[in-house]
Order: C-alpha cells, then structure tokens, then sequence
C-alpha cells in the first residue's frame, strides 16, 4: 500500500514517540531489576477490595482437576503448576499470568483450592517474580495480576505459612514499583488508566503513609481527566472499556469509603459520566453495542455494574466527545457511530467502522456490527477492523479508514477519514433523522459517503439512504467503482428471502422486521460474528451491491410487521 506523504509523517512522528516509551520502559525494567529488594516490604494486607466480576463455578471445578480453560484454549497441566509446562497461545499465556482467574476459586472456596492457588502462586513468584521481561511483565498484565493478587488474597493467604505471606508481600511490593516507574512511558490508553488505578489500589490496601495515598489518589484523577471524556465516554471510543474501567473503579471508590479515607477528586464524578454512556450504548437485549473493538458482554458483570448506578435516567440522544447518536422510540434503538480515532496511539485497536450503525427492537438485535473476537488469530482480529464487516458501505472492498503495520507502531489507523460531519433534527410528523458525511474515501476514489437515516415516531420503521458524491471542488469525472452495502444480521435471526428486493428478520420470540431497498438487488449471503462468547459464530448478512457512477444513490427501508 502507498502510504501518502502526510500520513508518512504521521507515522514517523507516532513511530519517533513509540520507540521513546519502549525505551523508558526498557530501562526502567533494567533498573528495578538491578536494584536491590527494599527492606521496607509492607508485612500484611490491609483489606482485599471486592471483584465485581463474574465468577464461573465450571472454571473453578476445571482448575480444581488441573486443567485451565483460558483465552478460549483449554491446557490440561496432568496436575502440575500451568507456569511448569509450555502454554499453548500469547493470549493464553497473558490470561493466566493475568492471574484474573482467582476469581474463580471463589465458587468453590474449599481449604484443598486455597492451597492449590497458592502453590501456582509460588511457583510463579519462583519463576518470575525478579524477571521483569516477557509476556507476565507487559504492563497491562501486571495491572491486572495486582489487582487480582489484592483483591482475592483472602483465597491465596487462606491457611498460609509465614514464609509465603512474606514472599507474597515482597512480591506484591516490588510489581507495584515496577507500576510506578513503568506508567509514566506508556501511551494515553486503557492500560495506563489500569495501572494508576492498581496504584491507588495498592496504596490503600497496603498499610503506607497518608502523603502516598493523596498522591497515588491525585494521579489517579489526572489519568481520569486525560481519559474520560465530558460526555463519559472513553478516548478509545469502545463502549466495552466503560463497563470494564468501572469493574475496577467502583471497589475502589468502596474501599475509599469503607477505610475512611478521602476519595480522590474526579473519582466520584467521573464514575457518574460512565454511567450514562454505558446505558447510552446499551440495546433492547441489553448487551452493549459493537463498536472500536466491542466484544461479547457478561450479562452478570453489566447487571453487577448496574447496581451501583446512582444516575438513573433515560439514556442521552448523543454523546458528542465520542461522537456516537442514538436514535430511540417505541421499543426500537439505532446506535450511530459518527467519529474517527482521536490519535494514532488510540488506534491500535480501533475499527474502520465510520457511519456504520445497529439496531435492535423488543427483546434482539437485528442489525449489528460483527464485533471484536475474544481470542482469535490475527487474521481474524484484523478482518474484524474492516469496514466490512460492519454495517456500513465500502467501495472496491476497501476500508474508509486504512490500518497501517509496522514493528514499532503494531496496527495503527493513520489514513483514511480526516473529517466526519453530523446533522442531526426532528421532521413535522416527530420523526428523528440522523445525516452524517465521511471521506474517507476521497483520497483514493474521490467520492464522499453521505448517510441518513430515520426513526419513526412510533419505532416501527427506520429509512435508510446511502450516497456516494463528489465534492464541488473535485475535478474531472473518478473512475468506476464497486460499491457494497452490508447490513449484518445478529447470529440469533432468521432470514429468509421474500422476493428479489426484500428479506424478512425473525427473533426467535416472532417479532418481525422486513427489509427492503426498490429497483435494488438485496441479497442474502453468509458471514462470520466474531462477538459471540462463545467464540467466532457462522452468520449472515444483508448485501446490496451497485455501481458507481452508475448508481451513487440508494434507498433501503426496515419496518416491524405486526
């Protein structure tokens, strides 16, 4: 791929900035690891904050047999430690040194599982406790592991001898410096948000002096500040890293409380902006949306989330920082993504999802993005990034926004759409209508894509518009393309052809919706859902096909059969 000049110097300067972080964060590895254990090793624990997240009894009772099903592989260790024998995958590898599975053992809190966590705990601390290099050191991973370490210590420390307790500590103690000194190297991302809040974790948990608890605390607020956007959302534009920053935020504003201390500033009110987006991103299922690398949603860890939701309220018509619109009435909700990356380091994980939309109505979605898989290979992940496999159009199977791959800046969005416009009103009969315009494509076809779409007043019928035009200052006629509208169909709906224009959806309950664009070629064709929990599910879609300029203007219609 020709990458143009201006996009080279994006990458350049994005590369520059990279290959600074790996640095620091290389030698602040070298130095912890160089510098000598501190005698002033905290001697206990102070309280373990709760987990709010699901807990699996049929992992606990795999566990308990020796087998370990993570990251969608199962690793039979014939009753060794998992950190004794050869992991099958990375991503397996991240989750287990992760240690996020202790959550677990909670199901099945016997005196026999206590103790075996706690021997896969020594033999890690063993193994890897003084090397901070390699996959159990990424920093996200170690975020993770301290969390999990503070948080279900009760089940690794139940029945502990002194020896252990004090390696456990010393340990604990010398992953929450590597913390401190890696943080400040890392990218404005999720996991340096992880991190601060494992800091102010620890800081509270651990027994230490009030200066440092303030400190870690005003840290804290500033990551929240430079992350949480004014209308709640997260810099990354995925919906599923609200609900998982709050997991971890919300025991920590209890164990805030709960030890008297004072709670960080922006703690409390940054929490009351996620909520609102959260619900925001919800559909009538009452699973999250699909958008910038969503993926499936533990019913129980959103219904746990909930719980605490003091902001209770109809969800907001848009959320303009993230640049998502939500259009809703009579049962019936469209999510609209409007907006593009907010820099290349918020794009590794990013998807070329601009205008794509979803739609749900009763109790399933119908229309939907194909999501983010859990634990795929890359070839998958990186499919799932494309504009098409979103519900969204594409010209000459080519993505609106393009990724680029390399060594230092892995798989970053650096060309494609510089500008998205949105128009959002309400029509004489309370219709809500939704326009919104992208180029990317421009550079390369020379044309601008312009979608709009309404919701009526009663939600029984939403019509769509699809248009493929040049701008005014363009010059000569562009060179034919291939144009595709895609609408994926949730794995859950039955699709059936009704004539040569028009597809009938069907909810497993009946509810019906018939799709249908006149004078155009609606097809039915198969397709993969990769945010299923279960893994990566056969599905299908809707296609419709046309030429441009042949054709740059195309009309379709969804409406609920009674």
């Amino acid at each position: 791929m020709i990458i143009p000049l201006a996009d080279r110097r994006k990458l350049m300067a994005f590369g520059l900035r990279e290959i600074g972080r790996r640095s620091y964060r290389r030698t602040a590895g070298l130095r912890l690891a160089l510098t000598p254990f501190s005698n002033a090793v905290p001697d206990r624990l102070i309280v373990a904050p709760t987990d709010l997240h699901s807990v699996d009894p049929f992992v606990a009772d795999e566990i308990a047999q020796g087998r370990f099903p993570l990251a969608g592989t199962l690793l039979d260790t014939e009753g060794r430690s998992p950190f004794d024998v050869d992991l099958p995958t990375p991503a397996f590898a991240e989750r287990l040194h992760s240690f996020a599975w202790l959550r677990h053992i909670r199901a099945d809190r016997t005196a026999e599982a206590c103790a075996r966590a706690r021997t896969i705990t020594a033999t890690w601390i063993a193994g890897y406790g003084r090397r901070p290099r390699g996959i159990a050191w990424r920093p996200h991973v170690v975020a993770e592991r301290v969390i999990a370490w503070l948080s279900h210590s009760t089940i690794v420390l139940q029945g502990a001898e002194a020896g252990f307790y004090r390696r456990f500590m010393r340990s604990l103690a010398y992953q929450v410096r590597y913390l401190r000194r890696l943080v400040r190297g890392l990218p404005r991302e999720e996991a340096r948000l992880r991190i601060r809040i494992a800091l102010a974790m620890a800081s509270v948990a651990m027994p230490t002096r009030n200066a440092y608890i303030r400190r870690e605390g005003s840290r804290l607020d500033r990551e929240l500040e430079r992350q949480i956007l004014p209308d709640g959302g997260h810099v990354s534009r995925n919906p599923r890293a609200i609900l998982d920053l709050l997991l971890d935020l919300l025991p920590l504003r209890q164990t805030y409380i709960n030890l008297g201390h004072d709670i960080p500033s922006k703690l409390i009110p940054a929490i009351d902006r996620m909520y609102p987006a959260l619900r925001f991103f919800r559909h009538q299922d009452g699973d999250l949306a699909l958008f910038n690398g969503a993926t499936s949603t533990s019913a129980s860890e959103l219904i746990s989330v909930l719980r605490y939701d003091e902001t209770a309220g109809k969800p907001f018509k848009s959320l303009p920082h993230m640049n998502y619109h939500r259009l809703a009435a009579g049962g019936t909700v469209l999510l609209i993504d409007t907006g593009k990356s907010l820099s290349p380091e918020l794009s590794q994980r990013a998807h070329a999802g601009c205008l794509a939309f979803e739609m749900s109505a009763g109790r399933h979605r119908f229309i939907v993005n194909s999501g983010a898989p859990k634990f795929a290979p890359r070839e998958y992940r990186q499919l799932a990034r494309s504009t098409a496999a979103h519900s969204a159009v594409t010209l000459n199977d080519t993505s609106s926004s393009r990724v680029v791959r390399s060594r230092v800046c892995s798989t970053s969005i650096l060309a494609g759409i510089e500008e998205v416009e949105a128009e959002r009103w309400e029509d004489a009969y309370g219709n809500d209508w939704l326009r919104g315009i992208h180029d990317g494509y421009r550079r390369i076809f020379g044309y601008l894509h312009e979608r709009e779409i309404g919701l009526s007043s009663q939600g029984n019928k939403i019509k769509g518009r699809d248009r493929l035009f040049r701008p005014e200052e363009a010059g000569g006629p562009a060179d034919p393309v291939q144009a595709t509208a895609r609408f994926h169909v949730h794995p859950a709906i039955t699709l059936s052809e009704q004539d040569g224009e028009t597809v009938l959806l069907v909810a497993p309950d009946g509810e019906a919706w018939q799709f249908s664009a006149p004078g155009l070629p609606v097809v039915i064709e198969e397709d993969l859902f990769f945010a299923d929990a279960s893994g990566v599910r056969p599905s299908q879609q809707i296609v419709i096909a046309f030429s441009v300029p042949d054709v740059c203007d195309i009309r379709w219609m969804l409406r609920r059969l009674e």
